[in-house]
């Protein structure tokens, strides 16, 4: 069962938001999970005034700084729209009541903690070890609906080069 069924039966407030909408800046605490209908978001931080996107998140997934809701601290994220996106929307206090009280609840947030690891884990070694040239090469085997419908300057971001390098890299690639 995907995430959207298994929250269908809440009735959550459904949220329809334009492309580049902040749903959570940077150093706040954050108050809500996003469950994404239609449209694409991204988390980005904010390293010396330059955006740099962290993931981007699709149809069918929860995007939230998860790190900040459960602990209460300011987030170290910003999530925003980048297409124009409908979602719904779980607040923190229904969150964490389903996590005690519905195990398929449970279930799907412990397979998500577990994800989130693993991708983040991947992308830290990958950062390590790769040139742009074979992170770039991997996204496009991995993951080709981003090079699709994310703009080329959020793509450069999350691959830690600029518009410029990537724009070579593609060249090279013709």
């Amino acid at each position: 069962m995907n995430i959207l069924q298994l929250i269908e039966p809440y009735q959550l407030e459904k949220l329809a938001v334009p492309a580049r909408t902040i749903l959570l800046h940077e150093g706040n605490i954050a108050q809500h999970v996003y469950f994404i209908i239609s449209g694409c978001l991204r988390m980005w931080i904010n390293h010396n005034g330059n955006e740099i996107t962290t993931q981007f998140f699709f149809e069918g997934k929860a995007i939230a700084s998860m790190e900040s809701l459960l602990s209460g601290q300011p987030s170290d994220f910003t999530l925003e729209s980048i297409e124009p996106s409908t979602l719904y929307v779980m607040d923190k206090e229904q969150f964490l009541q389903l996590i005690k009280e519905d195990q398929n609840f449970k279930d799907w947030f412990n397979s998500l903690l577990l994800d989130r690891f693993f991708y983040y884990s991947k992308h830290l070694l990958s950062y390590l070890k790769n040139k742009p040239q074979e992170r770039y090469n991997e996204l496009l085997k991995k993951h080709p609906e981003i090079l699709l419908r994310i703009p080329q300057h959020y793509i450069a971001s999350y691959l830690g080069i600029t518009s410029v390098s990537l724009s070579r890299i593609r060249n090279r690639k013709s």
